[in-house]
């Protein structure tokens, strides 16, 4: 069974892609899924477009937890 957590210690493993597959999948059975979104963000590109990012603010993006953190950090590329 694919799940959240069976795609968090992919990626702690830093099996990104086989983690980003999972995402996705939960993504399609659950639009609403908040913490499935914030991974495909996560994982999908925004850290090789921002290897400058600093490690305070790489942390902080990697631990999200809700819709008003992502809006948070959204907030801060922009500022890039």
């Amino acid at each position: 069974m694919k799940t959240l957590t069976l795609a968090q210690i992919y990626e702690l493993q830093g099996l990104k892609s086989d983690a980003l597959e999972i995402y996705k999948e939960i993504l399609k059975k659950d639009p609403e899924n908040s913490e499935a979104r914030a991974a495909i963000h996560r994982l999908s590109g925004v850290r090789r477009r921002f290897k400058g990012v600093d490690k305070k603010m790489k942390s902080f993006f990697i631990e999200m937890e809700s819709d008003d953190e992502l809006l948070e950090f959204e907030r801060w590329l922009g500022r890039l």
